[in-house]
């Protein structure tokens, strides 16, 4: 089994499109995955209880299916960083729970897991723990989802210098253009990213554009075509 932990440069980077289309990728080559997104913030009431549209993104490209707790075991509400959210219902999560919800699915054999992270590498857990601990205590290669716009080199660079530091191996970089301005002037565009490619010192697993004429619901699949399964070698 290939199991990695999906961060970003920061929230809103496109950690679901590129961990979800990972895993339509995985599927179209006839591989079983799962996408796990362990505490999600934001989420909506359903009659089936709380329900996070990034964690469902996940279970509809998790094959064989399992079930929406299995995927998202902490989801709340309020639309904040996941410890603010969990505080305010009272909850406090540690990676030591994590790491006991996620024991029975990491046991599965899939042959492409992804743990999909919340907002950047540093967002906190609780006050003394952050989400990322979880990549390290389950000792996960990290794809980093760099978010295309002004400003992205240092974001990127300094995430993967703290991904290293802090033990973890950086397995690849997916890029996402978020700001189409900022792949106005292609001869720049390219030069930007061949600074990231540059400078992160890890395969480039693909470069997603904007794709905002696509349906949300099937990004992930349009994203296919843009992106690379990660080697965990």
């Amino acid at each position: 089994m290939s199991a990695f932990f999906v961060t970003g440069t920061d929230t809103d980077a496109g950690k679901t499109l590129v961990a979800a289309g990972l895993l339509a990728l995985a599927r179209s080559r006839g591989l079983s995955t799962l996408g796990l997104k362990p505490v999600a913030s934001g989420c909506r009431m359903t009659p089936d209880g709380l329900r996070n549209d990034d964690a469902l993104a996940l279970q509809a490209r998790s094959v064989p299916p399992v079930c929406y707790e299995t995927i998202n075991p902490f989801a709340f509400g309020p639309a904040i960083a996941p410890h603010l959210a969990a505080r305010q219902v009272g909850r406090h999560v540690t990676l030591a729970e994590l790491e006991e919800r996620l024991a029975s699915p990491l046991s599965a054999t899939r042959d492409l897991l992804l743990i999909e992270g919340a907002g950047g590498w540093r967002v906190p857990l609780n006050d003394e723990e952050e989400l990322a601990g979880l990549a390290l205590r389950l000792e996960l290669p990290v794809i980093l989802v760099v978010g295309l716009k002004l400003g992205c080199i240092n974001h990127a660079r300094l995430t993967a210098e703290t991904i290293r530091a802090d033990g973890a191996r950086l397995a690849g970089w997916v890029g996402n253009l978020l700001d189409a301005d900022f792949a106005r002037d292609a001869s720049l565009y390219e030069a930007n990213l061949e600074t990231l490619r540059h400078t992160l010192a890890a395969p480039c697993l693909g470069i997603v554009p904007r794709l905002s004429r696509v349906a949300p619901s099937r990004r992930p699949e349009a994203a296919i075509a843009y992106l690379d399964l990660p080697n965990d070698n």
